[in-house]
């Protein structure tokens, strides 16, 4: 007889994903604490928090169709609340561009998207089982979006050869979490959950590469500058190049007195030589 049952084992490791999943989720704290001290989003984006939003509110609706599954609903309501408050932060310290942007992505995803999922999946799958294949086939779709959604920072971090917009808790974490989950799925015999967390502990395992080679090669990334930060930096260019220019004509003016100082003397001199000429002249 075996020490534990599938049923035990799959709680199990349905606790210790809410747990690591919980880390996950907290992990962000320190880098929107920096937006929030800085009054910046500087090179932070809001696409994976978009995106992890959109995800956990699909998984509390296929945790509502499939019924018994609290460890699911749980989760997610908690990711679904944090990642509200993460965006709002966003909202208020992203510049215009990034504001707009974000916007779209909330009302694409979290209001069009899932309410046409919502809708139709009720309108046109009758059946609760046909619901719940349908709904989890999207849920897999974008879990794997949440996991890939760094990608984009780990572009920036190639290009820029740093690691400071990619936390290493956050891609360590995912790692963690992604077993888990996969654990929990698979010996649920839920392939919705199980499939996509074999890709992202893939991706897990590639952001922390890079943040193994990268860690210690800082370079400096441009924050991103308001619209007064601009006028500030023309300001100052102006009032620089006004003193350049000024500089030049004290030089030019300078060479210039020097200049007639020196055919003054010659001048002189001129004359005392003419002078002399003539006193010899009337000697002789």
């Amino acid at each position: 007889m075996p020490l534990f049952t599938t049923i035990q084992l799959a709680f199990a490791f349905g606790i210790l994903g809410n747990g690591v999943s919980f880390l996950v989720y907290l992990s962000p704290l320190p880098t929107f604490y920096r937006i929030f001290k800085r009054k910046s989003t500087e090179g932070f984006q809001s696409i994976p928090y978009s995106v992890s939003l959109f995800s956990a509110m699909l998984y509390l609706y296929y945790a509502y169709l499939k019924k018994n599954e609290i460890l699911l609903i749980t989760i997610n309501s908690f990711g679904t609340g944090i990642q509200l408050i993460y965006l709002t932060i966003f909202m208020i310290y992203a510049t215009k561009s990034a504001k707009i942007f974000a916007t779209k992505l909330l009302i694409g995803f979290n209001i069009v998207a899932f309410g046409a999922i919502v809708g139709l999946t009720y309108i046109f799958a009758k059946e609760n089982e046909l619901r719940i294949s349908i709904v989890g086939w999207i849920c897999a779709v974008f879990s794997v979006s949440v996991f890939a959604a760094p990608l984009s920072i780990m572009r920036r971090v190639i290009q820029t050869k740093s690691v400071e917009f990619m936390p290493f808790p956050l891609s360590f974490f995912l790692t963690i979490c992604a077993v888990m989950w996969f654990f929990y799925g698979l010996l649920k015999k839920d392939m919705y959950i199980a499939m996509p967390n074999i890709l992202g502990f893939s991706f897990g395992i590639a952001q922390m590469i890079l943040y193994a080679i990268y860690r210690n090669r800082k370079q400096q990334v441009l924050p991103d500058l308001s619209l007064m930060d601009l006028k500030e930096i023309a300001i100052d260019m102006k009032a620089a190049v006004v003193e350049i220019i000024q500089e030049n004509v004290d030089d030019e003016n300078k060479n210039k007195n020097k200049q007639e100082e020196i055919d003054s003397v010659d001048e002189k001199k001129d004359d005392n030589d003419k002078q002399d000429v003539a006193l010899t002249t009337s000697n002789v």
